[in-house]
């Protein structure tokens, strides 16, 4: 069972499924969509527009929590740089690790209602944006810091005795202006809060801090270089038990991991599919203040891209993938629905083939122009792009019912 479990936790795995998946669309054999590849060189000078606007020089920085601190100005990383300055560089580290842990697992999808006004700017910042700048101020505020000397820092502590009255009052929540998922958001952190004091084995500190995980991965380091691969494995099988009611198999939650009846039934696990998107994310947000420290990240491509629905709705929108039944446009959707599941696949194998078609045009390697660097010029830049121009407020073009913790 530990041997289906750890294939369950390999980014390969997560690929040869969506595969099998991509596969049956191509000879029309899945339930709910048709794929045309003939529109994905239209996608891909879509998004080599978008590059161009963003980034003329095409140095584009990797698709991380980090991007969305940037919003109107770096004055506010340059405010917690400063803070830091008497720090070791050590610290300095786990504090930025801390501060990325905690605001991309607040980061699921916010609603089409809620903002966030940051006080010292007057500015509104929604969606992704929003979450990042009110969790940054929460952060830099001691919010989840159970030591008032220290406030620049997550611990166990300060997670179990958080409370939703003390999230909604950070992040500006109020019947009038909603958040999705609050309380999923809540049980969360409480969660995080409760796996760092029962896992000394990944958080030995004192008290126990999401950052503690830096200390196992300087010990993996091999001449400075660290694998991207050995990130995302550490943080699934160290944060795995904090997913609320996911599958399990011999007791171990298997986080972001559904079922689908067209996967090949050859035993046990074979009919799930993995894709593990907010850790994945959560990888790609954690390398900068790692390399900062003087590693050197490899294996960037072995993850994988981010299977939510800014990508998914840049396929949907720009007609590579159609619904077999277009009302389900008008219906909202589980995330374990199967058409969900197929939706998230078919946008994982796209995103490869996305890839390749663009570096071609670049005349970059993939090493020069990994998948997290498409995402952030990029396919999820595009993805919001159309759906702004197709529909009110920017909204997927698929509706989900997210309780906060997958998109």
């Amino acid at each position: 069972m530990q041997d289906v479990i750890r294939k369950l936790r390999a980014p390969q795995t997560i690929r040869d499924r969506a595969l099998i998946l991509f596969n049956l669309a191509q000879s029309h054999q899945l339930s709910g969509f048709h794929c045309h590849l003939s529109k994905l060189p239209d996608v891909a000078d879509y998004v080599i527009e978008v590059i161009r606007s963003e980034y003329p020089d095409l140095n584009v920085p990797f698709h991380s929590r980090w991007r969305h601190f940037e919003i109107g100005g770096k004055s506010r990383l340059e405010q917690l740089q400063a803070s830091l300055l008497r720090s070791s560089a050590l610290e300095q580290a786990k504090s930025k690790l801390d501060l990325a842990i905690i605001s991309v697992l607040l980061d699921a999808g916010a609603g089409a209602k809620w903002h966030y006004q940051e006080p010292q700017t007057n500015q509104i910042y929604s969606r992704s944006e929003g979450l990042a700048v009110a969790s940054f101020h929460s952060f830099y505020q001691g919010l989840f810091s159970s030591n008032p000397e220290h406030p620049y820092q997550v611990d166990s502590l300060a997670l179990q005795n958080l409370t939703q009255p003390a999230l909604e009052t950070a992040f500006q929540v109020t019947p009038e202006n909603p958040l999705v998922g609050i309380s999923g958001r809540l049980q969360l952190l409480q969660k995080l809060g409760q796996v760092l004091s029962n896992s000394p084995q990944f958080f030995p500190g004192s008290p126990p801090r999401p950052s503690d995980l830096i200390h196992g991965w300087l010990i993996q380091t091999q001449n400075d270089r660290l694998s991207t691969v050995t990130i995302f494995q550490t943080i699934l099988e160290s944060l795995g038990e904090i997913w609320p009611g996911r599958l399990t198999l011999d007791g171990v939650n298997l986080g972001d991991v559904w079922q689908h009846s067209a996967l090949p039934n050859t035993g046990i696990g074979s009919q799930l599919i993995p894709f593990h998107k907010l850790s994945q994310w959560l990888t790609y947000s954690l390398l900068e203040p790692l390399q900062e420290l003087g590693l050197i990240i490899t294996d960037l491509n072995q993850l994988t891209g981010l299977p939510e629905y800014r990508n998914g709705g840049l396929f949907l929108d720009l007609g590579v993938l159609e619904l077999k039944d277009p009302s389900q446009l008008q219906v909202s959707h589980n995330v374990d629905s199967e058409l969900i599941i197929e939706w998230r696949a078919l946008t994982l194998i796209l995103l490869d083939q996305l890839a390749e078609i663009i570096r071609e045009k670049f005349s970059l390697t993939a090493d020069e122009f990994p998948l997290v660097k498409l995402l952030q010029g990029g396919s999820w830049t595009a993805g919001r792009k159309i759906a702004a121009q197709l529909r009110p407020g920017g909204i997927p073009p698929l509706l989900i019912e997210s309780d906060g913790t997958v998109f």
